[in-house]
């Protein structure tokens, strides 16, 4: 039960619980289950709470939070004995070159969100934690225990691979709108019947 007169209480009310929804979000998308994801926050916070007298005050404590969701998903994970891995993007995007086609504008959310859930999950969590939750870099490879380098290279293959999805669903979304008739007279094939 909280106190409100315990100095401590109030000073993890004030620096961490300020964070709750933050940390809810990236459970929710390590969890993909809003049950597992409330699992996830409230054991954060219960190891937040235990281990709060280490925290430094004047440090990021949302990373901190963030930190702490990592280790109590990696765990989770083990105990489940969940942890596939399929390929290394690493190695294959090492050796594709790519087009990066500007960002398209007038684009709705579900667009977004489809591109954004396309991406592989490794992916999906740098562009998270840098774009959505506004971590530095450093804070991130820290998280991830990943280097700084891979980082920075996966969120540049993440911004491009979003933009070319997104790239790609305008173009569709133009073709339905300009209707069947626009596009079979842009077809050379058609042309040539005619």
């Amino acid at each position: 039960m909280f106190d409100p007169t315990d100095p401590v209480a109030r000073d993890f009310r004030d620096t961490a619980v300020v964070h709750y929804r933050s940390v809810f979000r990236v459970a929710r998308f390590l969890a993909r289950d809003p049950g597992v994801a409330e699992d996830l926050t409230q054991d954060t916070f219960l190891r937040a709470w235990t281990a709060f007298p280490r925290f430094q005050q004047g440090t990021n404590c949302r990373a901190w939070l963030i930190g702490i969701l990592y280790h109590v998903w990696s765990h989770e994970r083990r105990r489940r004995g969940r942890t596939p891995v399929l390929f290394d993007s690493d190695a294959v995007a090492a050796n594709v070159v790519v087009y990066s086609p500007p960002t398209p504008e007038g684009l709705t959310d579900e667009a977004v969100l489809a591109a954004f859930e396309a991406m592989a999950p490794e992916l999906r969590e740098v562009v998270l934690l840098a774009d959505v939750e506004e971590l530095k870099y450093r804070e991130i490879a820290a998280l991830l225990d990943i280097p700084l380098g891979t980082v920075m290279s996966r969120l540049n293959r993440a911004r491009r691979s979003l933009r070319q999805a997104l790239a790609a669903e305008r173009r569709q979304k133009e073709r339905s709108d300009a209707g069947p008739d626009a596009s079979a007279s842009e077809d050379p094939k058609v042309k040539a019947r005619s």
